[in-house]
């Protein structure tokens, strides 16, 4: 099995939907999601992301699945004095080990939701097949089934950090997935029991460069060009 976790294209946070950037974005994504013969399709609720899954939605001829679980976290912002409120996932690594941020880190009082996050994708991965066991997968039903799931930044890179058993501040800080890219998580099975993710690729837009379309930074806060 397969997951492609997909962030939403180019948004217009203000409406919650897409810039007409995002609209030709989506439309090379969905593209290229055709070549990847995606077998089905979950979307967050919210409008960018359902914004974006219609494109590729349309062409494949298929219906998704909207999963409220996979919506952008909520509630999860910082203040900083030299940088202001930013999303957790935005805060910059050169600040991580400062005991001001790991203080607010603690306030955010994220297990909550980061359970919460575990949990639905445990279900969501049972309901494909996989059972997770400390860590691996038991292969109940294994295939070669893929899997097109449409989502956010923040979400993304937090269920990357449970799916790859990676710490969750340095995902944040380290890694940042652009505006309709796609991460491919391959369910790797050596053996007729159990599988384990891999990540194949992070944040891939090479149906963006495709297309002649530029990577748009998106919560990237300095020095991109």
């Amino acid at each position: 099995m397969r997951i492609y976790i997909i962030r939403h294209a180019d948004p217009d946070y203000d409406n919650d939907t897409l810039t007409s950037v995002g609209h030709r974005e989506a439309f090379a994504l969905a593209e290229r999601l055709e070549a990847e013969r995606i077998n089905r399709i979950y979307c967050s609720p919210l409008g960018r992301a359902r914004r974006t899954m219609q494109y590729t939605a349309e062409r494949l001829n298929q219906e998704a699945e909207i999963q409220e679980w996979l919506q952008e976290l909520s509630g999860m912002s910082i203040h900083h004095g030299e940088w202001g409120r930013l999303a957790a996932w935005d805060v910059p690594g050169e600040a991580l080990y400062q005991q001001q941020v790991q203080m607010a880190y603690a306030e955010l009082n994220f297990d909550e939701q980061l359970n919460s996050i575990i949990w639905y994708s445990d279900q969501f991965l049972q309901k494909l097949g996989y059972v997770r066991r400390d860590g691996r997968y038991q292969c109940v039903h294994p295939h070669t089934n893929r899997i097109a799931v449409f989502c956010h930044n923040g979400f993304g890179l937090t269920w990357l950090a449970h799916l790859l058993h990676l710490p969750l501040l340095s995902v944040w800080t380290s890694f940042w997935l652009p505006p309709s890219s796609v991460t491919t998580i391959l369910f790797e099975q050596r053996s007729p029991e159990w599988a384990v993710p891999r990540c194949l690729g992070l944040g891939d837009t090479g149906h963006l460069h495709k297309a002649g379309l530029v990577v748009q930074p998106r919560g990237i806060m300095a020095n991109f060009d």
